[in-house]
């Protein structure tokens, strides 16, 4: 499946919820299937904190074939013949503001002082970027959406859209989410933070216009993450206390231990395979990451918190919800445990809402929204065949 992305301007001026203002901004957005004449059977997909608009299928060379590795972040997914099926539903992944895949974000100029916006750019929180899809959705002429579905922070932006747009969905998918932040994910994100804007090359937040970028900073804010997204179990599978190789020379030589250790501790910063795949994965994310998308991103994260308004009652912040919902955890995610989907489940009983919820054995942690387990498919697959298709056949009265 070969997809192209789309560009949209928005020259009416968006109000955000810090105050502030965008004057204009451009959003980049993905669709895939085919938009039936009902304009019915739209599902939203809501990326996470450094993912984007392209959501599945590839991109393509010059010569109009996919390029390799080019797949989306959700290609398992989302597709022909997937849990998502593409083949019956037109689903559509949008680029938030502020991140750096493309829609309008710090990297870009702002047009009152024709420099790019760096640490100017406004913060931006989930239910700006709802207000935004909503946008866009209008412009598509879609009234309202089948589905909206998303993991991690885009679970945050579903429950948005059932509170700020409760009209416009009929089926709400959250996966390895939560009503807010607890005070452990919010101190891991503002370490990652401290990372960043302590780094030399940070410049306050306008490295573009010194021609730097705090890269270091940006590597300890995806190592931090990545531990936070595994499981215990899984990094002891993976890489348990195991040490890297040592060079062919040395390995080759007849040395005892003793020598082989003081090799090591005097040539080699890195020592443990755990060391090199947090290393590497620092190191790609730096290239391609800006860093300010991330300090607005996570604290969009922070901010999320839609029982604030309601005394910290969760029950009373979704009475406004109308769409059915489906729930997914998964049991090793310390990041956004089972617990904290089991709460969403019961607010909405509270209200009456019709909700199914599925808690998933699996080793991997808060990654396991990304991954091919076979059950957790099954569960989104059955969803959307038996619920959200049901909903269609209907006329949306199911």
């Amino acid at each position: 499946m070969i997809v192209t992305p789309q560009r949209m301007r928005f020259d009416q001026p968006l109000p955000l919820q810090s105050g502030a203002v965008l004057p204009s901004y451009e959003l980049v957005y993905e669709t895939y299937g085919t938009l039936d004449a009902d304009r019915a059977n739209a599902v939203l997909i809501c990326h996470a904190l450094n993912a984007s608009h392209h959501v599945a299928g590839h991109h393509a060379d010059a010569s109009g074939q996919p390029i390799p590795k080019s797949e989306g972040w959700w290609h398992n997914m989302v597709g022909p013949g997937k849990p998502v099926d593409t083949n019956r539903f037109f689903v559509i992944g949008v680029n938030n503001i502020g991140s750096c895949f493309g829609s309008t974000g710090p990297t870009h100029v702002n047009p009152a002082t024709g420099e790019p916006w760096g640490a100017d750019f406004p913060v931006v929180t989930v239910e700006d970027w709802v207000h935004t899809q909503a946008r866009l959705l209008d412009a598509l002429g879609i009234e309202r959406l089948a589905a909206v579905m998303g993991g991690s922070l885009g679970g945050m932006q579903t429950l948005g859209w059932t509170l700020q747009y409760p009209e416009r969905v009929r089926h709400a998918v959250v996966v390895a989410s939560a009503p807010n932040l607890t005070a452990e994910n919010i101190a891991f994100n503002e370490v990652a933070r401290r990372a960043i804007v302590t780094d030399p090359d940070f410049h306050g937040g306008h490295y573009l216009r010194h021609g730097t970028k705090p890269r270091r900073g940006l590597r300890i804010a995806r190592m931090i993450g990545h531990i936070t997204y595994l499981s215990d179990d899984v990094m002891n599978e993976k890489f348990g206390r195991q040490l890297k190789p040592l060079t062919d020379a040395v390995q080759a030589g007849a040395v005892d231990e003793a020598v082989r250790l003081a090799y090591r501790y005097t040539t080699q910063d890195v020592e443990f395979q755990i060391e090199s795949y947090l290393r590497h994965q620092g190191d790609k994310f730096s290239d391609y990451f800006d860093a300010n998308t991330y300090l607005l991103i996570t604290r969009a994260l922070d901010y999320f918190d839609p029982a604030r308004a309601h005394d910290g009652h969760l029950s009373a912040a979704l009475a406004a919800a109308q769409a059915e919902f489906l729930l997914i955890s998964f049991s090793t995610d310390w990041r956004f445990s089972p617990a904290r989907s089991r709460e969403i489940v019961k607010a909405l009983v509270d209200n009456r809402r019709q909700v199914s919820y599925a808690e998933i054995d699996a080793p991997h942690g808060h990654d396991a929204f990304l991954l091919d387990d076979p059950r957790y498919h099954a569960a989104v697959r059955a969803y959307f065949e038996r619920r959200v298709a049901h909903s269609l056949s209907a006329g949306g009265r199911a």
